[in-house]
């Protein structure tokens, strides 16, 4: 597997984003990579809130979270987001997180389809389950009765969240990476072919701007469209068309957020879409602001997507996105339409 990306798809301001926090991605043990993206860890101190916007990837989240509003740390699941995800960032913090591959989480959870997780956030608890589920063996607490349904499950959970988040050297991220392999390859993954071929048939939709048509694909592979939709709400969570149309869109945002000038004409045709409007539609849709209004605010504060490691001051997030925010909060929105079949 290659080291974890360097590119900032999905991360929309990417450069303000990076000027307020330290971002880094690191990877897994090698037994995890086959399943996995990579980790993604988040540190900030900021003197004033500020809410980060993120387009999700396809792809299911492990994240442990350590927020200065009062809450306790924290772990969960993060099913796929459906729409903008926003995060209100204050205080002192910090985030640890796990990306899978599109088709990699199933082997972690074997018992639900991946869909069952999408446009949801959930305690390790709800989705892992005790370790009588995973071992065979009950639970000291409960066993036989019930009573102690998922209590094993809870005491190793919040183990991982003290161990993830805890290392009070700042700089100590390889502890934070180790805990994350400990955790993760307690669980268990367990081989299935099926993960296999979603993860092969993603990573093919999102290397291969030809693949724009669902139906042409299937063909292509060997597969009736109903089997390929059944294997991606089992194994991926979303289907193949929601796919296709939001690698397109992460690819238009990464050109709005690091290119001076974009003809937008000529990305609409390339990523397949019938026109131009239909780009900017979806763009809208998905990110708040029309890409062309995205690219100007971009280039009239300066391109930083580059600053991950280097925190500093920054302007305020556009208001457009600001706006949308509140109005929206921090669940899923539909998708739009309209798009790449």
């Amino acid at each position: 597997m290659a080291a974890p990306r360097r590119d900032t798809r999905g991360i929309v301001d990417a450069g303000e984003l990076f000027a307020r926090v330290r971002f880094r991605r690191r990877e897994p043990a090698p037994a995890l990579r086959p399943y996995l993206e990579h980790y993604w860890l988040i540190d900030w101190d900021l003197p004033e809130p500020y809410a980060s916007h993120v387009v999700p990837h396809p792809s299911v989240n492990v994240v442990f979270q350590r927020h200065g509003d009062g809450r306790p740390p924290f772990g969960e699941v993060a099913g796929i987001g459906l729409g903008l995800f926003t995060q209100k960032l204050e205080g002192r913090g910090r985030v640890c997180g796990v990306q899978f591959r599109p088709g990699g989480f199933r082997p972690f959870a074997p018992g639900r389809p991946v869909a069952d997780w999408t446009g949801r956030r959930l305690t390790l608890e709800e989705v892992f389950g005790p370790p009588a589920d995973r071992t065979g063996a009950d639970t000291d607490a409960g066993a036989g009765t019930g009573a102690g349904v998922g209590t094993g499950t809870g005491a190793r959970a919040g183990d991982a969240v003290a161990a993830v988040l805890g290392p009070e050297d700042e700089d100590d991220e390889d502890a934070r990476v180790a805990a994350l392999d400990a955790y993760l390859l307690a669980l268990g993954p367990r081989p299935d072919p099926q993960a296999d071929l979603a993860m092969a048939l993603v990573d093919r939709i999102r290397t291969d701007r030809a693949i724009r048509r669902v139906g042409d694909f299937a063909r292509a592979e060997g597969l009736s469209v109903r089997v390929l939709q059944r294997l991606f709400a089992a194994y991926v969570g979303v289907g193949p068309k929601w796919i296709i149309l939001r690698y397109r869109i992460h690819e238009a945002l990464e050109h709005a957020e690091t290119s001076r000038t974009v003809d937008w004409a000529a990305l609409a045709a390339d990523l397949g879409y019938a026109d131009q409007a239909h780009l900017v539609r979806d763009f809208t849709a998905t990110v708040g602001v029309p890409p062309t209004a995205y690219a100007q605010a971009r280039s009239r504060r300066g391109n930083r997507p580059d600053r991950a490691d280097r925190p500093g001051p920054a302007d305020p997030p556009d208001r457009p996105l600001r706006d949308r925010a509140r109005r929206a909060g921090t669940g899923p929105t539909p998708p739009a339409p309209d798009g790449p079949r």
